[in-house]
C-alpha cells in the first residue's frame, strides 16, 4: 500500500478514458475488500481517507489543478463572480437581542467576510464596536460562532472557529474594560452556554492525543464542564459525562433567571431520534439532575421557559407536529403534565417566550405562521406576515416590552420588525436596501405528485415573463433528510442566476419536517428511496411544465443533499445535464466511522446494524452505485479540506470512482477548498464557489447567460 501510494507521483501521472475530453489525475487502488453480512464490497480507494497522508495531498494538489484549468476557460467565469458581489454589497443587520443597558447585533457592511458584533446604549444610543471577526486571521475565516452574556451583561462568551472547522474555541471578554481575559476553552463542540453567576456551563470533548488531526478526532464521550471566569481551564468542574454510552450528546442550559440547569441528552449513534431532559435547581446546594424524561427515545423535549410552578416544554411525544406542554415543578412525572398548546395540523417550528407571552412559529404548507398565546395557553393573537416566506423566532426576558424579528421570502429581503408587547403591534425597524427590483421577480409555489402519489409542495422562482418553452436554464435545489425544513428566504447571491436568465426550483421533500414526523419517518431510514423519487419527481414535472429539459436541468444539494444529487443521477443520469453535489455524505457503509458521522445513524441506519440496514443503504449508496454503462451529466463535486462534519473522504473517494467508471464525454470534476469547512468559511470564498457552480452549468449547457 505505502509503496503503491509513494510511486504514484500524483501531479505528474495522468490518465485518460478512451473517449474523455479531460485527463484527470492517477488514483491507485488498492485490495481493500470488507464484508459486510456475507456480502464482499471493495474499496480500494480507502487510502483518500488520510488526510494528513502526502498523498492525498498531492492528490488534491492534482484534482484542483485539472478542476480549475477547466473552470478558467469559461468565458463568463469572471462576470458571474463581479455580479455576485455587485447584488451582494449591501448592509446586512441581525435583530436586535438586549441584555442589560445595551442592545447588541451583528452588522456586515456588504463585502466583509465576516459580521461585526456592534451593541448601543438603547435604540438610539451611540454604536460601538464589540468584536470584529475579520481581523482575527489574515484570510476572515475565523468566525464568530457563539456570544452569550451573562446576567448582568459584564461578561461575555466568544465562541471562535477557524477556517470553518466544527471544533470551537471558547474565549471570555469582559465587557465593562473590552479586555479578554486569559481563559481559552478547547474542543469544544455541540455546546450551549449556559450562564450562572460568575461562570458558565459548557460541552465538550477529551483533548486528543498531541498532533491529532480534527478530522481524525474521535467524537466521543460529550463531557459537560462548569467554568469559573478568570480561572484556567485545568481548574473546571467535571458536571456530567456517561462514559458507559460514549456517542451521546450532553448539553446544558440554564434558565434565564438562572435557578435551574437543564441536561439534554441524546442517543443517535443508537438510533434513536428523541431525548432524554433532566433538571437541577441551582438554589440548592446539595442539589442533583432529577429526570423529568429519564430515557432517551424518539421523543424530543426542549424546555422553553418556566413560571413559579411549571416547566413549559415543547415535544412531539404522542403529537408528530408537536405541542406545548406544562410540566409540574413540584412532581416532575411527565405523565401528569397538562397540553397549553395542542398539536395542530401544521407543524410546531419553535416556541419561545419574551415579554411574558408564548410565540409560536407554525409551517403551513411551508411558509411561517406565528401565534401568540398566554401561560395558560389562551390564544392572544397571531402576527400578519406580508407574503409567503419565513418570519418568527420572538423571544426576550420576562420584563421586556419590545421584541424584534425577522421576516423574508424569496424575493423580500430579511426585514427586521420590532413588535410591542402591550398593543401587540408589528413596525418596520429595519429595512435592507438591495439593488433589485422585487417587482421583476416572481415567486410560484405548487405541489406535484411524486411516484408513490404523494403531492410534494415545491417554491419555484424567476424572472417575470419567461417563456415556458423548456429552454429555461433551470436549478433544482433539495435536501430531504434530518427533520430539517427548506422554508422561503432571501439570497442576493441567487438573483444573478435569475437575472442570467435561469430558473430556480427548491423542493420540499419527504425527510425533512415540514409536515412533522410523519414526514420526517416517510423519508429516513428503510423509506430513504422516498426522498430519491420525490427528487426525481420534482424534476419530472418542471420539464413535463415546460420550465426545462433534461438538457437544461441541474441538480444541486449539500450535505445529506450531496447524497441526494449523487444517489440519483445513478438513478436516473437521463434526467438532468449538470450535477452539482456539495459536501455530500457519499460513503453510505462508513459514514458512521468519521468525527461526528455516528449521530447520523437515527436517520440512515448503520450498515453494521443489520442486513436488512446494510441493504437499504448499498442499494443507494452514491459511492457503491457508480456504473461504468450510464451516460451521466456534467458532475461539479465540491468540498473543502477543513470539513470535520463530513469529512471530504466522501467527496474524494466518490469522484474517483466516478473519473475511473464513467466513459463519456462530459467532465466528471472536484473543486476542494481550502481552509474552509463544511460550509463557506467567509463571504468571498462563497462568492467565488458560487461563480464556479453558476458558469458551470451555463456552460455545461451551452447558454450564454444574459448578464
Amino acid at each position: 500500500m505505502k509503496h503503491i501510494i509513494s510511486l504514484m507521483a500524483v501531479t505528474t501521472i495522468m490518465m485518460q478514458n478512451a473517449s474523455a475530453q479531460l485527463v484527470y489525475p492517477v488514483t491507485p487502488k488498492t485490495n481493500q475488500t470488507d464484508v459486510y453480512f456475507n456480502t464482499k464490497v471493495d474499496d480500494p480507494y480507502r487510502w483518500l481517507e488520510d488526510d494528513k497522508s502526502e498523498a492525498t495531498k498531492n492528490w488534491v494538489i492534482a484534482q484542483n489543478e485539472v478542476t480549475f484549468g477547466y473552470l478558467n476557460k469559461i468565458p463568463y467565469r469572471q462576470t458571474f463572480k463581479a455580479a455576485l458581489e455587485k447584488v451582494f454589497n449591501y448592509p446586512k443587520y441581525s435583530a436586535p437581542f438586549k441584555k442589560g443597558d445595551y442592545y447588541y447585533f451583528y452588522k456586515n457592511n456588504g463585502l466583509q467576510n465576516q459580521s461585526v458584533l456592534y451593541r448601543q446604549k438603547g435604540l438610539k444610543g451611540a454604536v460601538e464596536m464589540v468584536i470584529d471577526p475579520n481581523t482575527l486571521s489574515k484570510d476572515g475565516t475565523t468566525r464568530l460562532t457563539a456570544f452569550s452574556l451573562n446576567k448582568k451583561g459584564t461578561y461575555a462568551v466568544m465562541g471562535l472557529s477557524e477556517g470553518g472547522s466544527d471544533w470551537q474555541t471558547y474565549k471570555v471578554r469582559d465587557m465593562q474594560t473590552g479586555k479578554d481575559l486569559a481563559d481559552q476553552l478547547n474542543w469544544v463542540k455541540i455546546s450551549g452556554i449556559a450562564w450562572k453567576g460568575d461562570g458558565f456551563y459548557y460541552s465538550r470533548y477529551p483533548a486528543p492525543a498531541n498532533g491529532a488531526s480534527a478530522l481524525s478526532v474521535k467524537n466521543e464521550n460529550h463531557q459537560v464542564w462548569f467554568h469559573k471566569v478568570g480561572t484556567a481551564q485545568s481548574a473546571d468542574v467535571l458536571v456530567y459525562e456517561d462514559a458507559a454510552n460514549p456517542q451521546r450528546f450532553h448539553t446544558a442550559s440554564t434558565s434565564s433567571d438562572e435557578q435551574y440547569l437543564y441536561l439534554t441528552v441524546s442517543d443517535r449513534g443508537k438510533g434513536f431520534d428523541g431525548n432524554a431532559l433532566f433538571v437541577m435547581d441551582l438554589n440548592t446546594p446539595t442539589a442533583s439532575f432529577k429526570p423529568i424524561v429519564k430515557e432517551v427515545s424518539n421523543f424530543s423535549y426542549n424546555v422553553v421557559h418556566h413560571t413559579a410552578t411549571h416547566f413549559i416544554i415543547q415535544t412531539n411525544a404522542n403529537a408528530p407536529n408537536k405541542k406545548v406542554i406544562a410540566v409540574a415543578i413540584n412532581n416532575l412525572d411527565i405523565t401528569k403534565a397538562t397540553t397549553l398548546i395542542p398539536e395542530q395540523a401544521a407543524t410546531l417550528l419553535r416556541a419561545s417566550t419574551g415579554g411574558g407571552k408564548i410565540f409560536a412559529d407554525y409551517l403551513e404548507d411551508v411558509a411561517t405562521k406565528t401565534y401568540v398565546y398566554n401561560y395558560e395557553g389562551k390564544k392572544l393573537g397571531n402576527i400578519t406576515y406580508p407574503a409567503l416566506g419565513n418570519g418568527g423566532g420572538l423571544g426576550g426576558d420576562e420584563k421586556d416590552k419590545t421584541l424584534f424579528y425577522v421576516f423574508s421570502s424569496f424575493t423580500i429581503p430579511p426585514t427586521i420588525y420590532q413588535y410591542d408587547i402591550a398593543t401587540g403591534k408589528s413596525t418596520v425597524f429595519r429595512k435592507p436596501e438591495v439593488a433589485f427590483n422585487p417587482a421583476a421577480y416572481e415567486t410560484k409555489q405548487v405541489f406535484y405528485t411524486s411516484k408513490d402519489g404523494t403531492k410534494i409542495p415545491m417554491y419555484i422562482i424567476s424572472k417575470k415573463g419567461i417563456k415556458k418553452d423548456g429552454n429555461n436554464v433551470t436549478l433544482l435545489y433539495g435536501y430531504g433528510g434530518f427533520n430539517i425544513n427548506l422554508e422561503p428566504g432571501f439570497s442576493a447571491t441567487l438573483l444573478p442566476f435569475l437575472d442570467a436568465g435561469g430558473v430556480y426550483a427548491q423542493a420540499n421533500l419527504r425527510g425533512g419536517g415540514e409536515y412533522g414526523e410523519k414526514w420526517h419517518k416517510a423519508g429516513m431510514l428503510l423509506n430513504k428511496q422516498n426522498v430519491f423519487d420525490d427528487f426525481i419527481a420534482a424534476g419530472e414535472y418542471l420539464i413535463k411544465e415546460k420550465y426545462t429539459s433534461n438538457s437544461k436541468l441541474a441538480l444541486r444539494g449539500g450535505s445529506n443533499g450531496g447524497l441526494l444529487v449523487g444517489a440519483v443521477i445513478n438513478q436516473r443520469p437521463d434526467l438532468a445535464r449538470v450535477a452539482i453535489p456539495q459536501v455530500g455524505v457519499m460513503d453510505m457503509l462508513r459514514f458512521h466511522k468519521f468525527t461526528i458521522g455516528w449521530n447520523w445513524i437515527a436517520d440512515y441506519g448503520s450498515s453494521e446494524q443489520d442486513e436488512a440496514n446494510f441493504k437499504n443503504l448499498y442499494a443507494y449508496s452514491p459511492l457503491h452505485n457508480i456504473s461504468n454503462t450510464k451516460a451521466y451529466p456534467s458532475t461539479l463535486v465540491t468540498t473543502a479540506d477543513h470539513d470535520d462534519r463530513v469529512v471530504p473522504a466522501h467527496s474524494f473517494k466518490y469522484i474517483a470512482t466516478l473519473q475511473e467508471m464513467y466513459k463519456g464525454n462530459n467532465p466528471v470534476l472536484i473543486r476542494i477548498d481550502t481552509n474552509s469547512g463544511h460550509g463557506a468559511s467567509n463571504t468571498q470564498k462563497n462568492i467565488e464557489t458560487l461563480a464556479d457552480i453558476y458558469s458551470f452549468i451555463f456552460s455545461e449547457m451551452g447558454v450564454k447567460p444574459t448578464l
